[in-house]
């Protein structure tokens, strides 16, 4: 059992839902990163979303992108993220970590080369936006025999029979975009999410995060109400932004807003 079905069998146990924070590796630099998930741990993060900084993030708003460019700015690569989530489990070696992001820059070092360094370093699930699960055979075995789970997205527009196919393929959970659109997109129907989520639900028993739309403590707690976890990304990434001049203050930053989230989850 991976990292992550263990971390969300146990919120199950207890009664909670996951709050699942994404924030960019190396943004606003490099030096931030892993304090930042050390705070986020600290304040009621169950799972961690490191996105992997890419210059065409296709799936991604105009928040999230310019996230990517100052992680960029900085030469932030695949293997200086897997150094970071390295460095993390040296004093973490619980808190489950996602690597979010697209497939061109693990093509770049190789994906015999990307399990073995993704593995040794702590990874314990990958999310590749742009792989879709039909051409996802091998990557995914590879993942498995790392003990790594492959997350895949479901959107609104999903079919039943694809959906399907996706529960299939992935494992750990499954992450359900609340909203058609990009990252950052504002409106959040709950009800919409509910009916979507329990169609989802016929068709696995993985548990069903639900990202895209969540903005602020009110929102996670309605979502959580009807799914097993809150994805939160582009509220977090704007803050970072806010700060980037004074970076020191982004890890008490992001903590606070997300300790709202968790109270109010919580309750």
């Amino acid at each position: 059992m991976s990292r992550i079905q263990q971390c969300l069998q146990s919120l199950k146990q207890q009664g909670r839902k996951a709050l699942i924070p994404y924030v960019t590796a190396g943004d606003p630099e490099p030096g931030v990163t892993v304090g930042l998930m050390h705070a986020m741990v600290e304040a009621g993060a169950d799972i961690i979303e490191l996105g992997i900084p890419f210059s065409d993030p296709m799936a991604d708003g105009p928040v999230i992108q310019l996230a990517c460019e100052r992680a960029l700015v900085h030469g932030t690569r695949l293997v200086d993220v897997l150094e970071m989530v390295k460095t993390f489990r040296q004093q973490d070696n619980q808190t489950p970590v996602v690597l979010m992001g697209y497939l061109n820059p693990i093509e770049a070092i190789g994906y015999d080369n990307f399990l073995a360094q993704a593995s040794e370093a702590g990874v314990d699930g990958v999310l590749t936006v742009d792989l879709p699960p039909e051409e996802a055979d091998s990557f995914c075995e590879g993942l498995k025999a790392k003990g790594m789970d492959a997350i895949f997205l479901i959107a609104p527009t999903t079919t039943d029979e694809r959906i399907k196919r996706i529960c299939a393929a992935g494992s750990g959970y499954v992450y359900y975009v609340s909203v058609k659109g990009v990252t950052g997109s504002s409106a959040l129907d709950v009800d919409a999410v509910a009916s979507n989520v329990d169609r989802i639900r016929q068709y696995t028993s993985l548990p069903v995060g639900v990202g895209f739309g969540i903005r602020d403590a009110e929102s996670a707690a309605a979502v959580a109400k009807v799914a097993d976890g809150a994805i939160v990304g582009s509220v977090l990434v704007n803050k970072i932004a806010e700060l980037q001049q004074q970076s020191d203050q982004i890890p008490a930053a992001v903590a606070e807003i997300l300790a709202s989230m968790r109270s109010a989850m919580d309750q």
